[in-house]
């Protein structure tokens, strides 16, 4: 494997595990609850209407505020992890 698109893969991964609770925070998936008038306020109300008044477990939403609320668990900054090292293995084409 060429070093730089090792590096770069690392480097994604680093970064998305490092970066994913700001990007859910600032999204209104926050420790206190789902902020008003925020991305989530929005996905939630859309979430609760489509399921006749309730968001339903295991939901996006359901996952995401979990997330804001406790972090991402082992699984997720596994998940979270794969996907940033994806995207900059994909970005060391670029260029």
């Amino acid at each position: 494997m060429d070093p730089v698109t090792a590096v770069a893969g690392a480097v994604g991964a680093v970064g998305a595990v490092a970066a994913a609770p700001f990007v859910v925070g600032a999204a209104g998936f926050t420790s206190a609850g789902i902020a008003a008038g925020s991305w989530a306020a929005g996905m939630m109300s859309s979430a609760a209407v489509a399921n006749g008044g309730g968001v339903a477990a295991g939901s996006l939403v359901a996952v995401l505020q979990s997330a804001g609320a406790a972090g991402l668990s082992g699984t997720a900054s596994a998940a979270v992890a794969g996907v940033g090292a994806t995207v900059g293995w994909l970005a060391s084409f670029i260029g």
